[in-house]
């Protein structure tokens, strides 16, 4: 019997340790509660690239957080790298080849899907059917969250989607907020389906620079600090308008959440 081939295409792979930490630190607010409660403990981390470091950084993360008896199965299109992962497996940490459709024995469907830095690799016109494919295969209440971060991990943006709807619930953008300049510095690190969007009559293009204006205003905030700066920044887009979700001790770790409409593509 032939075996089906994977859907997607081999990205370039590159991958460096601790690099998803503000994504995975999202995660453990954000989807834990659910995973805590599932029937079947099970996370996948969807094309994680030359090496499942960072996969492994994930099991670690949500055994100690979470549940230890949390099953993680990373998941490559590339074979050779599936091969290279194999020393890290350990009882509930395993390598597998596949791709979008999330091949998993006995049935088995995640409560969590991770997809970091493969996309952006896509055209913009693929992100939807790849979306649309990997909700199919989550378990019920379960939850997808795909995105980008730059090679060190201090700038990264995400959506998450939930089980049965191929559309964001939310979007989310977390950085060091030291090292910015201004919010829209994330701007290059856009998820694919907002990434060429960042352009005058988009949704996205609007939030960035409401943000940025938000940014300026607060500048005399930086004397207590860049996180300060920060939240005050976040509390101004919030007059503005825009439905900034959570509050104050997710906003001081850089964070930002949005439900999705705020920034969707026109």
């Amino acid at each position: 019997m032939s075996v089906p081939r994977p859907v997607g295409s081999i990205t370039r792979g590159t991958t460096n340790p601790n690099r998803l930490r503000r994504m995975d630190r999202w995660v453990l607010h954000a989807v834990c509660p659910g995973l805590r409660k599932a029937a079947d403990p099970l996370a996948v981390d969807l094309g994680y690239g030359a090496n499942g470091r960072t996969t492994q950084e994930l099991f670690d993360r949500l055994r100690r957080h979470v549940r230890p008896d949390i099953d993680v199965v990373g998941i490559e299109i590339d074979p050779e790298r599936v091969a290279a992962a194999q020393p890290l497996a350990e009882p509930g940490l395993s390598f597998a080849r596949g791709g979008f459709e999330v091949p998993l024995p006995d049935g088995r469907r995640p409560f969590f899907v991770r997809a970091a830095n493969v996309l952006r690799q896509y055209d913009e016109s693929q992100v939807a059917g790849a979306w649309a494919l990997v909700v199919d295969r989550l378990a019920p209440g379960g939850v997808f969250v795909e995105g980008t971060c730059d090679e060190i991990g201090r700038r990264s943006t995400w959506v998450a989607l939930g089980a049965g709807s191929p559309v964001p619930q939310t979007f989310s953008m977390s950085a060091h907020v030291g090292s910015l300049e201004r919010p829209s510095d994330l701007a290059e690190r856009l998820p694919k389906a907002l990434i060429h969007r960042n352009v005058p009559g988009e949704r996205i293009h609007d939030f960035l620079r409401a943000f940025d204006d938000s940014w300026s205003a607060a500048a005399p905030y930086r004397t207590f600090g860049a996180r300060q700066r920060w939240i005050t920044a976040v509390e101004s887009l919030a007059h503005k308008g825009f439905p900034v979700l959570d509050g104050p001790v997710r906003w001081r770790l850089g964070e930002v959440t949005v439900p999705w409409d705020v920034v969707s593509p026109s």
